[in-house]
């Protein structure tokens, strides 16, 4: 035991004491978290650190989900994806921007503060498209912040007008953006990208993306895909690399990990996997593990439609203190298998936050609180899961179902 957090792996002890003291943990270190069995020991150092910054607060989003197109000149390159279609493909899809207006009405009669942006590399849709987008979504739902665009697709947009990364961002931050997701870095090591996204956007040009966005002053979120090829070498030197520019700009908001979903792409079939690809114990670890070594990224996600929000309700007490939003309509890991719920409702949400004895904080994109509960709060209903003013559950239902979402 170290201090007030027991650890039954003699690995943790050092490293036990540097998190105790607020020290730096460093590569060496990291493997050794990456290495260890001892997931309650890992656990309970990642709860430290996280009580101190954030105490039982779990922060959630009222987030809508828009993906505008599933065309990607990256189809047969991204070997892990399940989501992107050639043009003329079964499945493939455009919004036009009517369509995503009209998708967009789930917010009208309910507590959203974001619309979540992300789709495939269409090699036709100009700049314009997206920032007519985002200036007719801010014109619609004014309140809403927009969160949109990976930097891979940040840096197709800059390829598509013959431009520059900071032209494409400054004109998206005039039409309405308010801060970028994580998307696109998946792993940073060469080898792995080779092997899973061949000739999709580098590390290095990946990292220029997110430092221009936040010298633009827009704040950005944080990524590894994990549970494919990596290895533990191959997980630390990515987060040393987040790291880095964090302490360079202190931009990123949040760390996301992301499980890797193997059905219906081809790394699935090459690696013979089918269903989950990770485990529960690697989905807690990864959690854990980006607490600790991430030490200057304030928040921590679990992307519960990834790893069921059972999982993630656990994750609360590994040093995790977001659990993502509502979403509405979540695609890109349904394509891939994911057999979570489409959407939580809010009160569901807040439900699972209480469950885990936590706090729970509703956020904007910019992680500024919008609502919070208080314990005999007699606005929550336990029972049903129902907060006044939340989107009513058969709308979105609804919405679902006809395809609108």
């Amino acid at each position: 035991m170290s201090g007030g957090v027991p650890v039954r792996d003699p690995r943790l002890e050092p490293i036990a004491a540097k998190v105790e003291t607020g020290e730096r943990l460093t590569r060496e270190d990291g493997l050794a978290l990456y290495e260890t069995f001892d997931l309650l020991g890992l656990g309970g150092l990642a709860d430290l650190v996280n009580r101190r910054v954030n105490g039982d607060r779990v922060f959630f989003s009222a987030n809508q989900h828009i993906n505008p197109t599933n065309v990607c000149i990256l189809r047969k390159v991204c070997v892990f994806c399940s989501y992107a279609r050639t043009p003329k493909e079964d499945g493939a899809y455009t919004r036009s921007l009517e369509e995503v207006f009209a998708e967009a009405e789930a917010a009208r009669n309910s507590p959203t503060t974001e619309f979540h942006i992300v789709g495939g590399l269409h090699p036709k849709l100009p700049l314009s498209y997206y920032t007519d987008m985002m200036r007719g979504l801010k014109e619609r739902h004014p309140d809403v912040h927009i969160k949109a665009l990976t930097a891979v697709e940040i840096a197709h947009l800059a390829r598509i007008e013959r431009t520059t990364i900071q032209e494409v961002l400054h004109e998206l931050k005039d039409a309405g953006l308010t801060s970028l997701p994580g998307g696109g870095a998946e792993v940073f090591g060469e080898g792995v990208r080779a092997t899973i996204a061949d000739r999709k956007l580098i590390a290095d040009d990946w990292i220029a993306v997110h430092r221009a966005a936040h010298a633009l002053g827009i704040p950005s979120n944080c990524t590894l895909l994990y549970g494919h090829v990596e290895t533990a070498a191959d997980r630390i030197d990515h987060l040393t690399l987040l790291r880095e520019l964090q302490d360079e700009t202190g931009g990123f908001l949040t760390y996301i990990p992301l499980a890797y979903h193997p059905d219906n792409n081809e790394l699935g079939k090459e690696l013979d996997r089918e269903g989950t690809a990770t485990t529960g114990f690697e989905d807690l670890k990864n959690i854990a593990v980006g607490r600790l070594y991430l030490d200057n990224v304030p928040h921590v996600k679990t992307h519960w439609p990834m790893v069921t929000p059972g999982v993630s309700q656990v994750a609360l007490s590994f040093g995790c203190d977001d659990v993502e939003g509502t979403v509405v309509y979540e695609r890109v890991y349904h394509d891939a298998g994911a057999h979570t719920p489409m959407m939580l409702s809010y009160g569901e949400l807040v439900r699972l936050i209480k469950g885990a004895e936590k706090d729970p904080v509703e956020r904007n994109s910019l992680y500024e609180t919008v609502r919070t509960f208080e314990p005999d709060d007699p606005i929550f209903d336990p029972e049903q899961g129902s907060v006044p003013g939340a989107p009513a559950d058969a709308d979105l239902v609804q919405l679902v179902g006809t395809g609108r979402a």
